[in-house]
């Protein structure tokens, strides 16, 4: 950034010169919701830029706009609404099935990031809060939509049952990811309470970028949660 200082007031004015340490994700804090506040649909239907896919299931999960409880660590630090999925009564997980959160990015929010992606020795970092009432670990991945596609397979770690935890991933760059300066989605992050083996696999290695496969997004997730009756998933803070 370059300030200039004008004399004669003693006021300043600062000129940046690009965007980085700035948040890419909009609405992260999951405080916009003009659609409506609860829904059972798949798709875009509560949150602004977050939509939540719902496929196979047997009881659509109910997605809201929720309040985070005072007392907790993200509301100690100024956060106040979450993105909230409870689970309808499925009777099993298939092959097909997936509650999928996703969020799309435009190219040119990352081609003008700061971030140097064909360097692997520059990062970007991934953190959000996330809170199930079961205890297990989530999947998710990101994917790559200019250029030869790409997917970075991640995993949350255990997480304790209803507890608020922050998840962070700091990401390298890879030599074969593209970014248009244009306004097209170049990069989705997933994240994902439950999504079945049609579009997973065991062989995928978590936290390195590989050629994007749809059949191989993450490892085999834990469908735990996805089979408990009314169990809750939440998220908020992310940033990117």
């Amino acid at each position: 950034a370059a300030i200039t200082v004008n004399n004669s007031d003693g006021t300043c004015t600062a000129n940046l010169s690009n965007r980085q340490n700035r948040n890419i994700i909009i609405n992260g804090a999951m405080q916009v919701a003009q659609r409506g506040t609860s829904s059972t649909s798949s798709g875009y239907q509560t949150l602004d830029r977050f939509a939540v896919f719902i496929g196979g299931a047997d009881e659509n999960p109910t997605i809201s706009q929720a309040d985070i409880a005072s007392g907790t660590t993200p509301y100690t630090l100024g956060f106040r609404k979450s993105l909230k999925i409870q689970n309808g009564n499925q009777t099993s997980a298939g092959g097909g099935d997936y509650v999928w959160i996703h969020h799309p990015i435009e190219s040119q929010d990352i081609a003008q990031s700061g971030w140097n992606y064909t360097s692997t020795s520059s990062f970007i970092t991934l953190s959000f809060w996330i809170k199930s009432s079961v205890a297990q670990d989530f999947k998710g991945y990101l994917r790559t939509k200019d250029g030869t596609n790409k997917s970075y397979a991640l995993a949350t770690g255990s997480l304790t049952a209803d507890t608020w935890t922050k998840v962070i991933k700091v990401i390298p760059g890879h030599s074969d990811l593209q970014f248009d300066n244009d306004t097209d989605a170049g990069l989705e992050v997933n994240i994902l309470p439950f999504m079945g083996t049609d579009r997973t696999t065991n062989s995928v290695t978590e936290d390195a970028w590989k050629t994007w496969n749809s059949s191989e997004r993450t490892k085999d997730a834990t469908s735990t949660w996805y089979t408990t009756n009314d169990a809750t998933f939440e998220i908020t803070g992310v940033q990117l």
